[in-house]
């Protein structure tokens, strides 16, 4: 019986926050480091695929002569490349940039003046980039990943199922950082736990262990 692999598989990765204008120099953001995105293309590629790494604004870039690397900052610029990518003919797509969930309704194009003494912002949702990506690429293997502050394992279930069937993923990595301890579960779309994981690491090792059993 032959071993699956990820040997020759192309590989599109997404990592790392993303920023929503607030004014003409400012932003809002998020704390992503983008370093489980990192270690994941990495171990992709001594695997011998071939990966392609969309970084957003890290503080810490990767440096890799063996990785395709395409930097971006703003959301709209990851939904963009996004579209472009998916034009070639990748086998996966591990989505794990810490998407925006909401956007400045009008965001204003000056600097908005720090001597108010109040300011109201309104924001509204933004489009869920994963849903979509297999209306893009219909057979595309997609891994999602949901963070939560909290993850208990009687509600994985619950947790992922409206991901499962919006986005149509078809594996999902449920994680959470709580009091500095991380943990995280691979899902599969009947939302069973496949294995468990108490750092990003480990993490990593396993999912690019279990992915080509469903390839």
């Amino acid at each position: 019986m032959m071993l699956r692999s990820l040997k020759n598989k192309k590989i599109l990765i997404t990592c790392g926050p993303t920023w929503v204008a607030l004014d003409s120099v400012r932003v809002i953001s998020n704390i992503s480091t983008g370093i489980l995105g990192q270690r994941i293309a990495q171990d992709c590629v001594k695997k011998g695929a071939h990966v392609t790494l969309l970084e957003g604004p890290v503080e810490t870039p990767l440096k890799s002569q063996k990785i395709k690397i395409i930097k971006f900052k703003y959301y709209d610029e990851l939904f963009e490349l996004l579209k472009k990518q998916l034009r070639n003919p990748f086998d996966v797509v591990i989505h794990l940039a810490a998407v925006s969930d909401y956007k400045i309704k009008n965001p204003q194009k000056i600097k908005i003046s720090s001597q108010l003494k109040s300011l109201t912002l309104k924001l509204t949702p933004t489009k869920k980039i994963i849903h979509s990506i297999k209306k893009t690429r219909k057979k595309i293997f997609l891994v999602g990943f949901k963070l939560e502050s909290r993850v208990y394992k009687k509600g994985i279930k619950n947790l992922t199922q409206k991901l499962f069937t919006k986005a149509n993923c078809d594996l999902m990595v449920v994680n959470t950082l709580n009091h500095n301890k991380y943990s995280a579960y691979i899902v599969n779309k009947n939302g069973e736990i496949l294995s468990e994981s108490k750092s990003k690491n480990i993490l990593s090792k396993k999912l690019i262990t279990t992915i080509p059993n469903f390839l």
